[in-house]
């Protein structure tokens, strides 16, 4: 591969990047407040197939991601519900949630579309540029600097701070009057309502359409990017654009030079990526200390 072909497969890992970048940046607000959101998935495509029912419904990409937003604030706010407040185990609320979603939608695709596949193509699609040929949307430049306003608000603002400490200490942070429920509340609502939008930018935007369990694993690939990251925005955003770069080759090699052969072996690079990224930082990673347990003052 020439410079130039590596140029373009790295300006299409940046639209591959989108889902994994803002569901791995949300996911690090949460994890750092103390709870960890392995539903990540099924938010994914329980967004994905609303976003794509509202643009389809309303022929407005603006009301796809709106709605692909507000279903992932939801279920966020339902796993906050679960594991928060009722102090429930948090691995299990997320497990169910994937499977619920998985289910839904794929009920879903029968119930609004007529068939188990795939929706019709969305009638309006978000705005987008090109470079070198490349379609980028805006939901890139906008992932980038949305991910470098979250990492200065957790470490250079004293929101950041409460988050860190309910996620470390909850009990020194309750006593000294932060409210270890509300916050791990509001991190958690975040994350979701960023993988909400990363669903909708899957389906309305980067595909055009609704796939059956079009996420593809994305949701448990933003969770290994938040570890290989050491629960840090910037590193997520960074093993989020090596996942991107990878799904891109295989899609290079098939579309570009139709070697489809090819395509199959270059599609498990950025799992083995993953996996080799996070094998090799763990050792230094420190995860929140009071992370996957529910507070209980005492």
């Amino acid at each position: 591969m020439d410079p130039h072909e590596a140029f373009i497969v790295v300006l299409m890992g940046l639209s591959s990047m989108v889902t994994i970048a803002l569901t791995a940046v949300g996911e690090v607000f949460a994890e750092r407040s103390g709870v960890v959101n392995i539903g990540l998935e099924g938010i994914l495509l329980a967004s994905a197939w609303s976003a794509t029912y509202a643009d389809i419904a309303l022929h407005s990409w603006a009301a796809g991601y709106l709605a692909g937003l507000a279903v992932g604030a939801l279920l966020g706010l339902l796993h906050a519900a679960i594991s928060v407040y009722a102090r429930g185990d948090q691995i299990i609320a997320g497990v169910g949630l994937n499977i619920a979603a998985a289910g839904a939608t794929t009920l879903g695709i029968r119930a609004a579309w007529g068939n188990y596949g795939q929706s019709p193509p969305v009638p309006s699609r978000p705005p987008a540029f090109t470079v070198l040929g490349v379609r980028e949307s805006f939901m890139v430049p906008l992932t980038i600097a949305l991910s470098i306003l979250l990492w200065w608000i957790l470490e250079r603002t004293r929101i950041g701070l409460r988050v860190k400490a309910v996620g470390d200490d909850p009990a020194s942070a309750d006593a000294l009057g932060i409210s270890v429920e509300r916050t791990r509340l509001a991190a958690v609502v975040l994350g979701g309502s960023l993988a909400g939008l990363a669903g909708a930018y899957m389906s309305v935007d980067y595909l055009g359409s609704f796939v059956k369990l079009m996420s593809a694993g994305r949701g448990f690939i933003a969770l290994a990017a938040v570890a290989f990251s050491g629960w840090d925005v910037l590193g997520a955003l960074l093993g989020s654009l090596v996942f991107g770069v990878g799904d891109a080759l295989a899609t290079y090699y098939t579309t570009v030079k139709g070697a489809s052969a090819a395509a199959y072996p270059y599609k498990t690079i950025p799992y083995i990526l993953t996996l080799i990224a996070v094998s090799a930082t763990a050792w230094r990673a420190r995860m929140p200390r009071a992370l996957g347990r529910p507070y209980r003052r005492e």
